[in-house]
C-alpha cells in the first residue's frame, strides 16, 4: 500500500528530533506516511519537510506547491529581524492609530555602526534617542529615561546592554572594540551577508562571530534602541527576579495563526532592582541562554503554573492575570502577524504549502500590560528543560494535527484549533 506522503524529518537539534518522530507516529497511522532517512536527489510526492532552514528543498516546494509541505516561510524578515520587525509595527500604527499594537510595542530606534568612533555620525537620525539624552541631561540617574541596546543580527541575549545617555552608549561600543581580537587583516573578518540573504541566518552562526559576550560591531552593525520598561511585574514567589514569557506561534499557509496555550515563564537569575541602582545584567537579562547550568535551575516555569494572584502597581489585587495577559498575547500575536502579511509584503511572504513555528516573547509590567518584545524563528527549544519536556512534546502534536494532516488531506483544514491552539489569525492573502 501506498503511503499518503514521504516525511523528510532532518532536524538538528538532538532535544526536538525525537519530539517530532514521536508526535508523527503518535498522530498518524504507520502506513499513512514513509520515513526518508536522507534527501534523494528529487524529493517523491507528495512529501513533508520538517528540517532546519538551510537544508529545506525550498526549490522543489515552490515548483509543485500543490504535493510538497515544508516547515519554514523563506521570507519573514517582517518578523525575526528586530529593526525590520520595528519598522512593521511602526508602519502599521501609522496606517491603523487604534492598533493594540499602538500600546503593547516600545517604538525602537535603529541605526547602523561600525566603529565606535563613528557613534555621533550614527545617531544624526535617531532623533528620539538624541530628545531623551537631551531630556536626561543633568538629571539623577533614577530620573531619566532610559533604553536597552540590541543588535539587530544576534540572538539568545547577547550584545543586550543597558544605557540612559550618549556617554554610556559611546562607553559599551568602546568596551567591545577593546575586547575586539586585534587583527591587521582585514581579510580576517568574515563579511557579513546581504540583507536578502538573512533569514537563514541562526544562532550557531552567530556564535562564531562572538567571543564571550562582545559584538564584532563591524560585521553586527544593524543595532535597535528601545525604551526601558520599568518596572517589570514582580512575583515574591519566585524572589522578585524579573521574567518574560515565552510563547510558541505556528503560522499556517496564508495566512492562519495558532497560539499555543502552555507558555513559559523564563525568570532571570538574579532578584530585580532598576538599571540605575544594579548594574548586573543577570538583574535585568531573562534569557536563560545566558545562564549557567547552576543558575538555570528554577529559571523555566511553566506560566499556567505561577501563582494565581499578583498585587499590581499601585496595590490593587488581581486575581486573574494570567487569563488577561494570555487573551492580551492573543491579540497582540494576532495583529503583529497581519500587520507583517498585509502591511510588509516583501519581507513577509507566507506560503500556502508553508507553515512554521515561532517563539514570540513578552514581558509583563507592573500595571499587568503584556508587551511584545521580539520574535523568534527555529526557536531554542532546549532551553524549555526536561522538565517541561511534555509542553515542547505537546506542540508538535498540535502542529501535526493542525498544520500537516489537513495539507495531506487527513484532516479538516476548517477546524479552528485544538484545545491547546488558539486561532488568532484567519485572513486569505490569495496565495495558492
Amino acid at each position: 500500500m501506498e503511503p499518503t506522503f514521504h516525511a523528510l524529518i532532518d532536524y538538528n537539534d538532538p532535544y526536538v528530533l525525537p519530539l517530532i518522530h514521536s508526535a508523527l507516529s503518535s498522530h498518524l497511522p504507520d502506513s499513512s506516511f514513509r520515513h526518508i532517512e536522507s534527501a534523494p536527489p528529487q524529493l517523491p510526492a507528495p512529501s513533508l519537510q520538517f528540517r532546519d532552514y538551510e537544508a529545506i528543498d525550498f526549490e522543489t516546494a515552490l515548483r509543485d506547491p500543490e504535493y510538497h509541505l515544508i516547515n519554514a516561510y523563506i521570507i519573514r524578515k517582517a518578523l525575526i529581524r528586530k529593526h525590520f520587525l520595528s519598522t512593521t509595527i511602526s508602519s502599521w500604527i501609522t496606517k491603523h492609530p487604534a492598533s493594540i499594537l499602538k500600546e503593547h510595542f516600545k517604538p525602537a530606534v535603529d541605526f547602523e555602526l561600525d566603529y565606535a568612533e563613528f557613534l555621533d555620525d550614527a545617531l544624526v537620525e535617531a532623533f528620539e534617542l538624541r530628545e531623551s539624552f537631551e531630556k536626561n541631561d543633568g538629571k539623577e540617574p533614577a530620573e531619566r529615561e532610559w533604553w536597552i541596546l540590541k543588535p539587530g543580527m544576534s540572538d539568545r541575549g547577547q550584545g543586550i546592554r543597558l544605557f540612559s545617555t550618549e556617554e554610556e552608549l559611546q562607553a559599551i561600543f568602546e568596551e567591545w572594540e577593546a575586547e575586539r581580537p586585534d587583527s591587521d587583516d582585514e581579510d580576517d573578518l568574515e563579511e557579513e551577508p546581504p540583507l536578502e540573504h538573512q533569514d537563514d541566518i541562526k544562532s550557531s552562526s552567530m556564535e562564531s562571530k562572538e567571543n564571550g559576550d562582545y559584538i564584532i560591531t563591524s560585521q553586527l552593525r544593524h543595532f535597535i534602541a528601545q525604551p526601558y520598561i520599568h518596572p517589570p511585574l514582580l512575583l515574591p514567589s519566585e524572589g522578585n527576579r524579573k521574567f518574560h514569557i515565552r510563547t510558541y506561534v505556528l503560522s499556517v499557509g496564508a495566512l492562519k495563526v495558532y497560539v499555543y496555550k502552555p507558555m513559559l515563564a523564563l525568570f532571570a537569575a538574579e532578584p530585580y532592582a532598576p538599571p540605575w541602582e544594579d548594574s548586573d545584567l543577570r538583574a535585568h537579562l531573562t534569557n536563560t541562554c545566558l545562564q549557567d547550568t547552576g543558575e538555570r535551575e528554577g529559571s523555566v516555569r511553566a506560566f499556567w503554573s505561577l501563582p494565581d494572584e499578583v498585587i499590581l502597581d499601585g496595590g490593587a489585587s488581581e486575581e486573574d492575570w494570567k487569563n488577561a495577559v494570555f487573551e492580551q498575547i492573543c491579540n497582540i500575536t494576532g495583529e503583529v502577524f497581519e500587520a507583517s502579511a498585509r502591511g510588509m509584503m516583501v519581507h513577509f511572504q507566507p506560503l500556502p504549502n508553508a507553515f512554521e513555528l515561532f517563539g514570540l516573547d513578552f514581558l509583563v509590567d507592573a500595571n499587568g500590560t503584556a508587551w511584545l518584545l521580539e520574535i523568534n524563528a527555529f526557536p531554542d527549544f532546549r532551553q524549555t528543560g526536561e522538565e517541561l519536556k511534555d509542553l515542547v512534546q505537546g506542540l508538535f502534536e498540535d502542529t501535526i494535527s493542525v498544520a500537516v494532516k489537513p495539507f495531506f488531506g487527513m484532516g479538516n483544514s476548517s477546524v479552528p484549533g485544538t484545545a491547546r491552539m488558539t486561532k488568532v489569525l484567519d485572513i486569505d492573502l490569495g496565495r495558492r
